[in-house]
């Protein structure tokens, strides 16, 4: 019987050996190129697999039989097909998907490192928005506008009289700083500009990312993810991460020119014109689904001044000393206008938009190399040169002007020249059962000044009238390796991911030429001569005035309007981070999702920190969701807020003030006792529902985020060299002397904020008539206080309200809306199209120092409309209006005009002050 039983088993082994499997294979595509990803399962059976690197899979099958094939993925419409075999064939079974427009624009990969999901599904909170559609018929043009109007947590304006701000737009994310939320594109991190703001604007003392250097043809889509997201992507992402996709579009040309000008009450005609021109274009680079997608823009935009003619004192009798040969500075401001065929307009600085003109190209590729790895990169280069104005310098400004050059006066001309580089390359594929990326993503902006029409007033009438002022530059090289595998077994499933990153980052001060930043009356007193006369040694470093205009002032050094960069502030520093983290998300039931993450990060030079992340998703039906989540994160102090030192003119309370901004390790900064700098940490929790009811789909989530050591930008401190001065007064005074200043600023871990607020948002797609309407209802409540004390030193006892001044107080609680809420109506017909939408931007507040002078400005809705025609399917023509109702904000207060008449809130970043814009945008697409 054993005998039997053995023969048996060894016939049954041997009919096992010589079965022959058969076999389904093909590719998943869909209309120009294929998926990587999708689902290929067998109905009514367990049996799946996802589509390789390129697009392609294949299914072995026990037995010979009819099955029917399922192939999904998200954003894309089901589709199946069935197919019998015989036994040991193998057949070839391609699926090619078609989009399902109303999900695919929903569809998300920020916020975790599993599989595509709709933005209704995630655990935390997700915006998508669908540029490639939206830029057919909005106003809007550059990134940044687009975003302020459509996404009501984000927040970001045009500034002026802001130097370099003028021309890379800050940005903020529920009301926090623009170096509070990370920007991604393709999923890879994006560098910081070598900028910092520092001239009062939103974001004071922050450095942004300049998302405007990336042409919106070069877009698919924003994912902007609204929760505490370190844990996961590391330093930065406090208030959460915007990640930019780039187009992958092939074998279509697209391409749009939209031109228009502001028309409203304060124009001439048309002012502030713009031009912008968008072409992309793709290319297919092998049937196994590579492609080359190419991007360009065009972008123009000149001056638009929202001011009043000037109202101070432009000539007093030092001006015209033919006439008062005695003078003693009384004002003839209305006798020398006359007599010289002048009027107060003609005084006027351009405050409201800068000069600007730039072009980008971009690119985004990828090309399979094997059945299961592909090689992508993506980067591109963008160039701006941009002219600001300074204040007006009047004649009777004798220190800082010379009357042989300009008889007249001078408006100062900052002209700013950007140019952001990056460049990302990496391989991706399947390593045995993981899916394994290696990367590395190099950034860098380069940022140079020149001021022109301006003079150095030390120089006397030997002075140019352009200087080469200096600039900054910043590198970021960040290399990563990430792995990630589904295992279906345990649970519903788990997704386990973990990773590496390196990041090496580089700041640069390039000091500009001499005569830009030289004071050439200052002198070093030696000692004395046999009369006892002070014997002097011109010395920019001196602390003796040689030279004095005629109401016995010392001229003022340096280009008048933007001094340039000191030598002394020659700067090159570098340091290194290393971070590793872990991410597990469990599917606990079909319906209960839970996913933990945390990070380790080390920066080599403030030391470690290490963070995590909790977040859950319960799925009641398909039309009810609850989620939630709890993190940890921090954000590191930038190479730029530990080492920028220069000196600026600022316009504070009515006065142009040269202002000084000092390093921690200053001599200046010991004096006072600020401390270096150390990273901010923070504390987020997050909970909402989404509902998905067909043609209405609502989420709704609420959050809080607690920041501690947050980095502030101090107020003014200033010296004094009375007799009765301390000596700690006097040797800040000296120093301020030295750098051409008269305050000096700094960057502290001063403040503790808390952010509390709540996320709305409601879509509904409907045929109404013969066509389409979509819906879109947004709407944020936020508010940010500081809480606590503020961390001063001993040394600062009694400075505290300079340390931290009342204008910077009101930047971080009340300079964006409040309340912020759009609804925008899209309407479809045949060849026609009507866009319609309203934004209400919620009060701000003026920041100053001036307690008369503070100022709550009420909130306002913007209107714009649009409608299009497309006269082919390849040809449309839109025409429309932004802010069409001509609407501006509050005029300031009289006093907080001053004198160069400032009528509307330049610092307070509501919604602009231009008034109503008109554009036309033709499109085209082969």
């Amino acid at each position: 019987m054993k005998i039997k039983f053995y023969f048996l088993i060894f016939l049954f082994a041997i009919s096992v050996i010589g079965a022959k499997a058969q076999t389904i294979r093909g590719t998943v595509s869909d209309t120009s190129q294929t998926i990587i990803g999708a689902t290929v399962a067998v109905s009514g059976n367990v049996q799946r697999v996802g589509t390789n690197a390129s697009g392609k899979y294949e299914l072995k099958l026990s037995k010979p039989g009819k099955y029917t094939i399922v192939v999904s993925y998200i954003g894309f419409r089901t589709q199946q097909k069935t197919v019998t075999l015989a036994e040991g064939e193998i057949q070839t079974l391609d699926f090619q998907l078609l989009a399902n427009s109303n999900d695919l624009e929903n569809v998300v990969v920020l916020g975790s490192r599993s599989a595509p999901r709709s933005n209704l599904e995630t655990p935390v909170p997700v915006d998508v928005v669908d540029i490639k559609k939206i830029t057919q018929n909005i106003p809007q043009v550059s990134l940044n506008q687009i975003l302020n109007f459509v996404a009501p947590s984000f927040t970001s304006n045009v500034m002026s009289l802001t130097d370099g701000t003028d021309h890379i737009d800050p940005a903020s994310l529920r009301g926090l700083g623009p170096d509070q939320v990370l920007v991604l594109i393709n999923g890879k991190r994006r560098h910081t500009t070598a900028l910092v703001n520092i001239n009062g604007s939103l974001g004071k003392g922050s450095v942004g990312t300049d998302m405007n250097a990336i042409p919106t043809s070069a877009i698919k889509r924003v994912e902007i993810l609204r929760d505490g997201a370190a844990a996961q992507y590391g330093s930065d992402a406090i208030a959460g991460v915007i990640n930019i996709i780039l187009n992958d579009d092939v074998n279509k040309l697209t391409a749009n020119v939209s031109g228009g000008g502001y028309s409203g009450k304060h124009s001439d005609g048309l002012d502030g014109e713009t031009i912008q021109a968008n072409v992309n274009y793709g290319v297919k680079l092998s049937d196994k689904g590579g492609y080359l997608n190419f991007s360009g823009s065009f972008d123009y935009r000149d001056f638009a001044s929202r001011t009043t003619p000037y109202r101070g004192v432009i000539y007093t009798d030092y001006n015209n000393p033919s006439l008062y040969p005695s003078p003693t500075g009384v004002d003839i401001t209305d006798a020398e206008l006359a007599r010289r065929g002048q009027t107060r307009s003609d005084f006027v600085p351009n405050i409201g938009q800068s000069q600007n003109r730039g072009g980008a190209l971009f690119f985004n590729a990828s090309i399979p190399v094997a059945e299961e790895a592909e090689i992508y990169a993506f980067g591109g280069v963008n160039y701006r040169n941009g002219i600001s104005n300074a204040f007006y310098r009047t004649p009777r400004q004798l220190t800082q002007n010379n009357a042989t050059i300009y008889p007249n006066g001078f408006l100062p001309e900052i002209v700013t020249n950007s140019l952001d580089q990056s460049f990302a390359v990496g391989i991706r594929g399947n390593a045995g059962k993981w899916k394994a990326d290696f990367s590395n993503t190099f950034g860098r902006n380069i940022i140079d000044f020149k001021t022109q029409n301006t003079v150095n007033a030390s120089l006397l009438t030997a002075s140019p009238t352009s200087f080469e002022s200096g600039g900054y530059e910043f590198t970021q090289n960040t290399t990563n390796l990430d792995f990630s595998r589904f295992f279906s077994d345990p649970l519903k499933g788990i997704n386990v991911a973990f990773g590496f990153e390196n990041r090496y980052e580089n700041y640069k001060i390039n000091p500009g030429e001499e005569a830009s930043w030289r004071n050439y009356g200052n002198a070093l007193r030696v000692g004395t001569d046999g009369t006892g006369a002070p014997i002097l040694i011109p010395d920019a470093s001196g602390n003796v005035s040689t030279r004095f205009a005629a109401n016995g002032a010392a001229y003022a050094g340096g280009a008048q309007g933007f001094p340039g960069i000191n030598e002394a502030n020659l700067t090159n520093e570098s340091r290194n981070s290393f971070a590793a983290y872990g991410d597990v998300e469990f599917n606990l039931t079909e319906k209960f999702l839970v996913d933990a993450a945390a990070r380790f990060e080390n920066y080599s030079d403030f030391g470690s920190t290490v963070n995590g992340k909790l977040a859950a998703r319960y799925k009641f039906s398909d039309k009810f969701l609850l989620r939630a989540a709890a993190s940890t994160g921090f954000r590191a102090p930038s190479l730029h807020q530990r080492f920028f030192s220069s000196t600026s003119s600022v316009y504070i309370d009515g006065n142009i003030v040269e202002s000084g901004t000092f390093s921690n390790d200053s001599r200046i900064a010991q004096l006072l006792g600020i401390p270096e700098l150390k990273e901010e940490t923070s504390k987020s929790l997050s909970a909402g529902f989404t509902s998905n009811l067909g043609k209405l789909k609502i989420t709704v989530d609420g959050y809080f985020i607690r920041i501690n050591d947050r980095v502030i930008y101090t107020g003014q401190f200033t010296g004094n060299n009375s007799a009765t001065a301390s000596d700690q007064d006097k040797e800040i005074y000296n120093l301020l002397r030295l750098a051409n200043a008269t305050t000096a600023r700094f960057f502290a871990n001063a403040v503790d904020t808390e952010t509390k607020g709540l996320d709305v948002v409601l879509s509904y797609n409907t045929n109404l008539g013969n066509g389409t309407l979509r819906t879109d209802w947004a709407t944020t409540f936020t508010k940010t206080s500081i809480v606590g004390d503020v961390h001063a030193s001993p040394l600062l006892a009694g400075k505290e309200s300079t340390y931290l001044d009342a204008a910077s107080r009101i930047l971080i609680e009340k300079v964006t809306p409040r309340i912020k809420s759009n609804i925008t109506f899209d309407y479809s017909i045949g060849k026609w199209n009507a866009f319609l939408r309203n934004v209400y931007f919620g009060k701000v507040s003026q920041p100053t120092n001036t307690v008369a002078n503070q100022q709550e400005l009420t909130g306002r809705v913007i209107t714009d409309l649009g409608a299009g025609y497309n006269f082919t399917k390849n040809l449309k023509v839109t025409v429309g209006a932004n802010n069409i109702f001509d609407v501006y904000p509050q005029e300031l207060l009289l006093a907080s005009q001053g004198t160069s008449g400032i009528l509307y809130p330049n610092q307070a970043p509501q919604f602009g002050y231009l008034g109503r814009y008109v554009f036309t945008r033709l499109s085209l697409n082969f």
